[in-house]
């Protein structure tokens, strides 16, 4: 997937300048890698709040279009965001290359209603990015996986994921995506403790009726 950003270079840096930028509702950035040297650059706030919000910013290559002009093929490497406020700090770019492999995260989806779950037991969704590697034209937007078939106890790990054409899993293979937990039987003595919590004391309902009285 691939979208366009309208960028604006700039020539000032430091937290005196990115201040200004933001009190003016820009946002400072960088562009970086691919072999070429580092370009400092700023956004519109809102557009940029706008774009990271509709696409899966990890995978996403972006056009960005600089000073007005084509410029850069990039993913977005990191984006800083204000601890308590929807506000975006500053965001990094890393140029991408065609046909020059790069390291991305991809989400996992289960699809369908596990066999295990129809018969009582649990979905557990352990992992929901995995790190794949491949070429800029081959990042898939999602890993699927179909979990049907999954029974009660059944584990679906990393290397059960069928990958697309052209991409290499770098996460893990033996660490588990999800698994079917079997529900846990309640224990009959922590039953018998609550109800023995419920029931009231030997003449506790004497006392209170005498209570009342006074």
């Amino acid at each position: 997937m691939e979208t366009t950003l309208n960028l604006t270079t700039r020539h000032d840096s430091g937290k005196g300048v990115a201040r200004k930028l933001r009190r003016a509702g820009r946002v400072p950035g960088i562009i970086y890698g691919g072999g070429g040297e580092p370009v400092l650059v700023s956004m519109e706030a809102r557009e940029a709040l706008h774009l990271f919000h509709s696409i899966s910013v990890e995978n996403t290559i972006l056009h960005l279009m600089v000073d007005d002009h084509e410029g850069e093929r990039a993913l977005v490497r990191e984006v800083q965001v204000h601890p308590y406020r929807t506000e975006l700090l500053h965001v990094d770019f890393l140029r991408v290359r065609r046909g020059v492999a790069i390291e991305v995260h991809v989400p996992v989806h289960a699809t369908g209603v596990p066999a295990g779950v129809r018969d009582g037991g649990i979905l557990e969704h352990v992992v929901h990015d995995i790190t794949v590697k491949c070429v800029p034209s081959r990042i898939p937007e999602a890993i699927e996986v179909d979990v049907r078939h999954m029974e009660a106890g059944d584990v679906l790990r990393v290397s059960d994921l069928e990958m697309p054409e052209g991409v290499e899993n770098l996460s893990d293979p033996d660490q588990a995506v999800c698994s079917v937990a079997i529900p846990k039987a309640p224990d009959l003595d922590e039953e018998e403790a609550v109800d023995e919590e419920l029931e009231p004391e030997a003449g506790a309902e004497d006392e209170e009726a005498e209570e009342a009285e006074d």
